[in-house]
């Protein structure tokens, strides 16, 4: 007699369908408030549509750029908080492309998990669109894959894909950048999504904080401050960019201020910038004394405050600051550029 077989399904092997289509469901409404006009498409299709408005352009370009949330995550994990790192997988590409003069069209994710629970994809998904509502972008696709065996049951990893637009003669590429120009800083929330990988080791290895660990220096647990969302520049910036000559911006991500300023700057310049002249979140200092931490390398590794830097004549930058100011933006003049060859030096 031969044994009957039972049907083996795709759920047997640890990806659930049913709980994919709930996730779809659940995170919906958050997508579509991210809608600009410029949208064709709802949620669901197999691509997304955006009707770009030629109109407003006399030669449009394209800009892109994708990024992912590194090791912060881990700490996302941790916490078991969920609903904020999207903020920031938007933030790390948004803030690039706005940083080459482009305005934030769309916005795509990518979001891989371990086990697909319904509610927490959502959660992450609502992050996302907070982003891109934040950026002023829309969200018009995505893809959410269960990966068994691949990940585990509680990890998941989040990318995401930005494209913007502006126009040609706009295009801000730092090749106007001359000594005299001064640098305004804009300061960031934190952390922001760079250094983890260090951040975790001297906080949560060496110093043996939890994510739970309350510290009177930072105001707030570990985890809340680990977890502060990645700034998004786009509120702050664009004005700028319809008011004023702008010469370059740099987005500090992972590798400060001292590896990200030169991505703007020409050749035959550099720049000097004034330790002291912007606050510095405590956060910077519990890391670099509790894991002794050089601050030359604080300086190469970490945002260390500043977020994202702008380049302007000595003619506007004080306009530039004062419309910053009048428009509830903080902002510091954290330097100025000087003939050298890319070099960053601090006095």
């Amino acid at each position: 007699m031969v044994e009957q077989k039972t049907s083996l399904t795709y759920a047997d092997a640890g990806v659930d369908i049913e709980a994919g289509n709930e996730a779809v469901r659940l995170m919906r409404s958050a997508v579509r408030s991210t809608f600009r006009p410029e949208v064709l498409a709802d949620i669901g299709g197999f691509g997304g549509f955006f009707a770009l408005d030629t109109a407003k352009y006399r030669e449009p370009v394209l800009v892109s750029g994708t990024d992912g949330v590194g090791t912060k995550l881990r700490v996302a994990m941790l916490a078991g908080r969920h609903n904020t790192i999207g903020i920031d997988a938007v933030a790390m590409c948004v803030n690039d492309i706005l940083a080459q003069g482009a305005e934030p069209l769309f916005f795509l994710d990518y979001l891989a998990v371990g086990k697909l629970v319904p509610e927490k994809v959502a959660d992450i998904v609502a992050g996302v669109a907070e982003g891109c509502r934040q950026a002023g972008c829309s969200l018009i696709g995505g893809e959410t894959a269960e990966m068994p065996g691949f990940y585990g049951p509680e990890e998941y990893d989040v990318a995401g894909f930005a494209v913007g637009v502006v126009e040609r003669a706009k295009i801000i590429d730092g090749r106007g950048i001359v000594p005299g120009d001064k640098l305004i800083g804009l300061p960031s929330s934190g952390l922001h999504s760079n250094g983890y990988s260090l951040a975790r080791k001297v906080l949560l290895d060496i110093a043996g904080y939890s994510v739970d660990t309350r510290l009177e220096e930072l105001g707030r647990t570990v985890g809340e401050e680990m977890l502060e969302p990645t700034r998004i520049y786009a509120r702050a910036v664009i004005p700028l960019l319809e008011r004023f000559g702008i010469k370059g911006l740099a987005h500090i991500t992972g590798g400060g201020l001292t590896e990200n300023i030169p991505r703007v700057l020409p050749a035959g310049t550099a720049v000097q910038i004034r330790l002291g002249a912007w606050p510095v979140p405590p956060v910077f200092a519990l890391i670099g004394e509790t894991g002794g931490v050089d601050k030359e390398e604080m300086l190469r590794i970490f945002n260390m405050g500043i977020g994202l830097v702008a380049v302007v004549s000595e003619r506007e930058a004080g306009a530039v600051m004062n419309d910053l100011e009048d428009r509830g933006e903080k902002s510091y003049l954290i330097g100025e550029v000087v003939s050298g060859k890319g070099e960053v030096s601090y006095i």
